[in-house]
């Protein structure tokens, strides 16, 4: 009787724990009671072994799904309790692993591996599909996808193993497609119709010659450029340009009075004009002096050194102002203003709102620092008294910024018409510049926020030249 089973396919349940078995019976043992199944599925899975061996108590429920001895009888189904004993499963032959690993094997699709066993029928492939895929219920452990096994990567079977590598054998003729577009024939087809419907050719490609540019030059059509913006009818005797190439001309130091004169006229004051000067001239010395690598935090111990050299007339507040915006970023701030009974009314005020900041202001030259500074700020000069030269102060105070070896940044210097006791480094001018010396140093140009119709109004035809910025580099044109 056992006989009449050998080369059945069977389904064999073993409870929750060791899962279901499909197979071929190969062997029937009623002394043993055992059962072995050749080329066996777990759970839908095909084993690493190729025979499995079942005992009776271990067996759950047994179905048959295929007889293939004719003296069988029909299909029945018989059930065992479950024990708690495992089953006994031979160890893994490293050739069939092998075996599963090999291009050949992996080359064919998930059916076709775990179902194409010699002498199988297409009957029980398609019911072993149908079966695994609806007998997993809730109480059954879903088996591991295919992933790292002995340092080697296998890929997923049940998702990429549907057999569509098979048409994938034949490479694609990428020149023999190419040949067939003629690429002549289309671009004279398109000039064609475009002649016919009077649209402009657009030409072959080896006749058309694309225009080159600059990664940052503008492509778009615009208006030449003018560098000549700003027109004075008296020009000075210099004339200067931007880094932009604007053209900035100098005038002489009446057209500058009369203009600034009309701008206080029409509400720009003094105290405005001091203010913006303060605010940009001590923005120019924030720079020189090591800008935002200077003034950080950890820096504070590190305070910039600046001496203040100021006269008793409107440059000299010019200088006060500035001093105060140093010594609210944390500069230390000298400043050096000799003593006189009677100041203009605008140093006055400059003074008293720098005394508010901590500076130290001294009216003798013994009181300044006999070592170098970080940056001494020249405002000794006056456009219109040239008689303070001649001052013992003024001498004294020279002597000591040519004698500190300390770079020296002249704010609002006087026209090349006179002299300089101080060598400058830097030069500041306002609104406009005044054709200056060459011990002037490099020149440098503020907006102290003249309107361009104060300009017109004098006569100059200006537009501004400062983009972006306040302060700007002039050099000689």
């Amino acid at each position: 009787m056992a006989a009449d089973w050998l080369g059945s396919f069977v389904s064999i349940n073993c409870g929750p724990t060791l899962g279901v078995y499909q197979g071929e019976v190969v062997s029937v043992d009623q002394t043993s009671q055992t059962i072995s199944l050749r080329q066996p599925f777990h759970n839908g899975v095909k084993c690493p072994v190729p025979e499995v061996t079942f005992s009776a108590i271990d067996i759950k429920e047994l179905k048959i799904l295929e007889i293939r001895n004719g003296n069988a009888r029909n299909n029945s189904s018989a059930s065992a309790k479950v024990s708690s004993a495992p089953v006994a499963v031979p160890k893994v032959d490293p050739r069939s692993v092998e075996k599963l690993n090999s291009p050949q094997h992996c080359s064919k699709s998930y059916g076709e591996r775990h179902l194409e066993v010699p002498g199988q029928p297409k009957a029980f492939r398609r019911r072993h599909n149908s079966w695994s895929s609806s007998s997993r219920g809730g109480n059954q452990v879903t088996p591991k996808k295919n992933g790292v096994k002995n340092g080697q990567k296998h890929r997923d079977d049940e998702c990429f193993g549907d057999g569509m590598e098979e048409g994938l054998d034949t490479d694609f003729d990428f020149e023999g497609n190419l040949a067939l577009f003629d690429k002549a024939a289309v671009f004279s087809e398109i000039d064609t119709t475009e002649r016919r419907n009077g649209a402009r050719s657009r030409g072959t490609p080896q006749e058309q010659t694309p225009s080159k540019y600059r990664h940052d030059e503008n492509i778009l059509e615009s208006k030449p450029v003018v560098y000549r913006q700003i027109t004075v009818p008296q020009p000075g005797a210099k004339e200067y340009c931007t880094d932009s190439g604007l053209v900035v001309p100098s005038i002489t130091y009446e057209l500058h009075k009369r203009l600034l004169s009309v701008a206080e006229r029409h509400g720009l004051s003094l105290e405005r004009r001091l203010e913006m000067t303060g605010v940009c001239a001590s923005q120019m010395a924030l720079t020189l002096l090591g800008g935002p690598n200077r003034f950080t935090p950890k820096n504070l111990h590190q305070r910039p050194t600046v001496a203040l050299l100021c006269g008793p007339h409107v440059q000299g507040a010019q200088g006060i102002s500035c001093g105060r915006h140093l010594a609210n970023h944390e500069v230390e701030v000298i400043l050096f203003l000799p003593n006189f009974v009677k100041m203009l009314d605008s140093v006055t005020s400059e003074l008293t709102l720098f005394n508010k900041t901590g500076g130290k202001q001294v009216s003798s030259i013994k009181d300044l620092p006999d070592t170098p500074v970080d940056l001494i700020i020249n405002c000794l000069d006056c456009h219109e008294n040239t008689f303070l030269m001649d001052q013992p102060w003024y001498r004294a105070a020279a002597d000591w910024a040519n004698q500190n070896r300390a770079p020296v940044l002249s704010l609002d210097p006087p026209g090349s018409g006179q002299g300089q006791a101080v060598e400058a480094k830097w030069s500041l001018s306002l609104c406009l510049p005044l054709p200056l010396a060459e011990g002037a140093g490099s020149i440098y140009l503020c907006d102290i926020g003249v309107p361009r119709q104060v300009f017109q109004e004098v006569g100059i035809k200006y537009h501004s030249p400062f983009g972006c910025k306040f302060v700007i580099p002039l050099h000689s044109a």
